[in-house]
């Protein structure tokens, strides 16, 4: 790894932003393929970060030391004490001086991009509702079903999991639930084998499409409070119980504008930022 750092010339301290932005990894314990790939994305950061820091704009920019003791004591309370974050940063070539200077370095680019992203025009009143009606689909929030559920499972090597078994079992209690339907947590914990047994059989919130097509077409014909017969799926034998549900709605414009504006204004952003990096790489290339 070392040696593809020098050959780009790459600090320590952005190979390893790099490594654990792309793949949550160390540099050290990257593979060949993941460190070409560090490597190219980290040539391609450090190359805009100097077009920034050479900006006229970087000139005026002074970083606070409040802010950069922040940042740096951010990274270090990830750790357990001083002598583990020590430990890491040797690890990683670095120490804490050049932490600092990297950190430094990684502030200045980021308060000169905000700078250039004032630039950008402001979202009118006109295009947020243009957004909006040019795109209903973002606005039109499904159906929402809550469900909890008992399971059973099928596994013929097992005598009290082979499908004539288990069958029996679910319907046992479904029987029980039709007589006592209060007791689904109960019954859930002491005979669920889905690991939301311990949260009484709690499945979660779910539009259509998100379970097993047989538990959909069962749950969103069910009412609120309603339970089920017994379900079959691959997963084995369900009894499923309804205990909420949140009608489909289409988000108004009044409530979605403010969304919509964020959005759009940080697109005119990114914008801003990509067109005046461009301007820098423009100015930097000698004309034929």
């Amino acid at each position: 790894m070392n040696e593809l750092a020098e050959r780009v010339e790459i600090e320590p301290y952005t190979l390893l932003r790099t490594a654990l932005a792309l793949f949550r990894k160390t540099p050290e314990a990257l593979n060949a393929d993941e460190h070409e790939q560090v490597i190219k994305q980290a040539a391609i950061e450090l190359s805009i970060e100097t077009l920034v820091l050479n900006s006229a704009e970087a000139a005026s920019v002074i970083i606070p030391d409040e802010e950069l003791e922040n940042a740096v004591n951010e990274i270090a309370e990830r750790f357990t004490d001083e002598s583990d974050f020590l430990k890491a940063l040797e690890a990683n070539q670095l120490n804490p001086d050049s932490l600092r200077v990297a950190i430094l370095r990684q502030c200045k680019v980021e308060n000169v991009l905000e700078k250039i992203a004032f630039r950008a025009k402001k979202i009118s009143d006109v295009e947020v509702g243009i957004y909006y009606y040019m795109h209903p689909e973002k606005f039109n929030a499904p159906e929402i079903r809550s469900v909890s559920h008992i399971l059973i499972t099928i596994n013929d090597q097992f005598k009290e999991n082979s499908r004539e078994a288990a069958l029996q079992r679910i319907s046992t209690v479904a029987e029980t639930l039709k007589r006592k339907p209060h007791k689904f947590a109960d019954l859930a914990m002491k005979n669920s084998e889905c690991p939301t047994a311990m949260q009484g059989g709690q499945l979660g919130d779910f539009p259509r499409g998100k379970l097993y097509p047989e538990i959909d077409a069962v749950l969103f014909k069910l009412k609120k409070g309603q339970i089920s017969e017994v379900v079959e799926t691959e997963a084995g034998f369900h009894v499923l119980l309804c205990t909420a549900i949140k009608p489909a709605e289409t988000l108004s414009f009044s409530k979605a504008q403010r969304k919509i504006r964020r959005l759009l204004q940080e697109r005119s952003q990114r914008t801003c930022q990509r067109a005046w990096l461009a301007s820098l790489s423009d100015a930097q290339t000698p004309n034929d």
